[in-house]
């Protein structure tokens, strides 16, 4: 019998390849447009709650990049607590699996993948649904992800302010003296969303919250604002949408999917605020061309993404490829 290998891919063997910031915008943007062209096959995804007093839940993706022929899974849990034990919210593992065999061709870390492709996520909406001449980001969380949306968004912007708060000011002040040493510029840290996100051009919500909370209100929303919400439990207020005039999502399969309380926007949906009527269209048919993004300066657009699997197996497929050419990684007998 033929035998089988796997490579294992660890978070120090990926650290090691070099990936570039560009190489993960790159990576999304690419597989958008697959999506907008219909080349993969897309799941949403699907929850795991395991009885643990609410201490937290696994997220399962699934799907199926059609041009690079790679099909993939990744489990990634969500435990918001995470931090009190030095751990990162959220830890995943990718399955890379040969389409034409079923066989598993490697087992990726999935942990800065998950973060770093939530972030060229929210940059490349930026690109195509933000206006060009945005100069204000305000941020909302200091979780893993929050690090790549505000160092991928200013890669393509360059802000001339940044602004960054949490829940806890142990939190975002760090997270702004990080940031600030990695950007070379100021990153103020800011007490509330308020001051957060008044008058900012860009606004990012990736907040932590264990109830839905309106952090985001619709006052803010001013002419020409682009916003992503992401959370795991709704930050919106609830009517927030009566101030959007383009609502874009990554997959309107994926926004309904899973458990009825999870999702930035699941709190519209269930009562009916959002619909697929209400929708402007789907990022992939943007990046793709066949959708225009922004159209006027001064329309204020709202893009949710939830997290798309070939997202992830875009990122992760590079990243093989990558560490196969640089023979890096651990080889595994499979059978």
């Amino acid at each position: 019998m033929t035998s089988v290998w796997m490579r294992y891919l660890s978070g120090a063997d990926i650290d090691s390849l070099g990936v570039t910031d560009a190489d993960i915008v790159d990576a999304v943007e690419d597989v958008l447009v697959d999506h907008g062209n219909g080349r993969v096959v897309f799941e949403p995804r699907t929850h795991l709650v395991p009885d643990n007093g609410g201490k937290g839940h696994f997220n399962v993706l699934r799907g199926h990049l059609s041009e690079k022929q790679v099909s993939g899974v990744k489990v990634v849990g969500d435990f918001v607590s995470n931090f009190e034990r030095g751990l990162p919210s959220e830890m995943a593992l990718i399955l890379l699996l040969d389409p034409e065999t079923g066989m598993p061709r490697a087992i990726v870390d999935g942990t800065m993948i998950t973060e770093a492709r939530t972030g060229a996520m929210t940059a490349v909406g930026a690109k195509y649904l933000a206006r060009k001449d945005s100069r204000i980001l305000g941020h909302i969380g200091a979780r893993g992800t929050a690090w790549w949306n505000v160092v991928l968004l200013d890669s393509i912007y360059d802000f001339a302010e940044i602004r960054v708060t949490s829940k806890r000011p142990e939190s975002y002040e760090p997270f702004a003296e990080r940031l600030s040493e990695r950007l070379g510029k100021p990153v103020r840290a800011v007490k509330t969303a308020a001051e957060t996100l008044d008058g900012a051009d860009i606004m990012v919500e990736a907040s932590r919250l264990l109830e839905p909370e309106p952090l985001v209100r619709k006052e803010y929303l001013r002419p020409g604002t682009f916003l992503v919400p992401y959370g795991t439990i709704s930050a919106l207020e609830l009517d927030l949408l009566d101030a959007v005039d383009k609502v874009v999502v990554d997959n309107w399969r994926e926004s309904q999917s899973g458990n009825p309380r999870f999702g930035a926007l699941r709190p519209q949906l269930n009562a009916g605020l959002l619909t697929e009527e209400r929708l402007h269209g789907e990022i992939g048919d943007i990046v793709a061309g066949k959708l225009p993004g922004r159209e006027t300066d001064d329309e204020r657009i709202l893009f949710w993404h939830r997290g798309l699997s070939t997202t992830d197996l875009a990122v992760a497929h590079m990243i093989l490829n990558r560490a196969e050419a640089a023979e890096v990684g651990t080889m595994l007998p499979y059978r």
